[in-house]
């Protein structure tokens, strides 16, 4: 407990030199979350979309990050297990962060798309179990982590699959495509406006102070997904049809219009993700300010000092720049040949698990979502579209990402607990 007290300035500064990098982390490898399709798909270059992304997941982080947050992640260690150890919490997080964001550093360089909720989550259960008692994890969390790799997936990827046949059967298909986008495309822009909005609703604005009620929600997101349906309606309208053009030209003119709509649904993503995950760097730094600030208290929650938030945005945008491009390039073209309307499908599919999770309580990881989606829509062409050499690749990284966080983050809690002396 002395080393609290002792060593307050340091730890608090130490701890902030971490949960900058593990924010620094999220930022390099979740960041293709909401852009990689676009990039993918030639909606966007690196560049647009690297700067797009930057104002959406800084604007996520910054202004809807919340006020309070949780101070272990998803519950997944026992506190009272450290009412008489403290300091364990603190440097285990220290430990964990440092842990977290070196392997999302290497992934990301690597270009690999790991999950940065399964990296925090790993770290801390290594050093928890390890370093204090097995009995203070909750195991079960832990399962329903693993299996997650295998439902998430899955559930995005079908999802992904039917929204593109769908597209591809009442539009690409048809005999005058043109015609049939003027009349499906704002259905299409109508669930992706209401699904966009539940998204922005439960993953967003609920971190400003503005959590609806559930039919509140709904009510919104139904009204604006009216909206958006008939603005879509108006605006589709006017687009003159050449009925004489050749099946590719009104190909290429639906896909460009679905392109417009992959880079708004691409934007939500972006300030849901920044708003949410934001956490997995600022919860644990939360937690050691916390703890070190009350000599020792132990909260549930942790209301944030005014500099932890913005150091997590500016984390964030910082990985992105300089790191970014690595995932989008993998999400985007080393798994299957995206188009505009391919990567829409995704996204949406995307959006909906999480929707879907965030109702249900599914343990969900956005990277392996979007990964998901992004082969069940390759699979729309059989599975020779898919790059399976890279895919097999992200797979042994999502496997790896739980016991190389954990046996990181033990290595360091028992260096720093040698450095300190306890």
């Amino acid at each position: 407990m002395d080393i609290l007290t002792t060593y307050s300035v340091l730890l608090i500064g130490l701890a902030a030199f971490v949960g900058f990098l593990m924010a620094w982390g999220i930022g390099a490898n979740d960041v293709a979350n909401a852009m990689g399709t676009s990039v993918g798909s030639k909606a966007l270059t690196l560049k647009q979309a690297v700067i797009i992304a930057m104002v959406f997941e800084f604007a996520g982080a910054y202004l809807a990050g919340g006020e309070v947050t949780s101070t272990i992640r998803k519950g997944i260690i026992d506190t009272a297990y450290f009412i008489d150890i403290p300091h364990y919490l603190v440097l285990g997080m220290i430990a964990s962060l440092l842990a977290a964001g070196i392997w999302l550093a290497i992934a990301s360089y690597f270009g690999w798309p790991v999950s940065t909720t399964h990296s925090i989550i790993g770290a801390i259960v290594g050093f928890t179990a390890v370093g204090v008692s097995v009995d203070a994890v909750a195991w079960a969390k832990v399962g329903g982590i693993v299996g997650s790799w295998i439902i998430t997936p899955m559930i995005s990827g079908v999802i992904a699959y039917l929204i593109y046949m769908s597209a591809k059967k009442i539009i690409f298909d048809a005999d005058t495509p043109i015609l049939k986008a003027k009349t499906f495309v704002p259905i299409y822009m109508c669930l992706a406006g209401f699904v966009m909005s539940l998204v922005t609703i439960k993953k967003g604005l609920k971190h400003v102070g503005l959590e609806l009620s559930t039919v509140a929600g709904y009510s919104l997101a139904v009204g604006i997904a009216v909206a958006v349906g008939l603005i879509g309606f108006v605006l589709i309208r006017r687009i003159k049809v050449d009925l004489n053009a050749s099946e590719d030209e009104q190909h290429a003119s639906i896909e460009r219009i679905f392109a417009v709509l992959m880079v708004l649904t691409a934007c939500c993503m972006a300030f849901a993700h920044g708003s949410n995950d934001v956490a997995n760097a600022i919860g644990p730094l939360a937690a050691v300010v916390s703890v070190v600030g009350s000599g020792g208290a132990i909260d549930a929650k942790a209301t944030l000092d005014w500099w932890i938030l913005p150091l997590g945005g500016v984390g964030i945008v910082a990985g992105l720049a300089l790191f970014g491009h690595r995932v989008i390039k993998t999400i985007g073209t080393k798994i299957t040949h995206l188009t505009p309307s391919k990567g829409f499908a995704a996204e949406l599919a995307a959006a909906t698990t999480v929707v879907v999770a965030s109702g249900t309580g599914l343990p969900i990881s956005t990277t392996q979502t979007l990964v998901g989606a992004v082969i069940g829509v390759g699979m729309a062409r059989g599975i020779a579209a898919l790059n399976l050499k890279t895919f097999k690749t992200i797979a042994v990284s999502w496997v790896v990402t739980l016991p190389t966080g954990a046996a990181l983050s033990i290595v360091f809690f028992f260096i720093l607990k040698f450095i300190f002396g306890v």
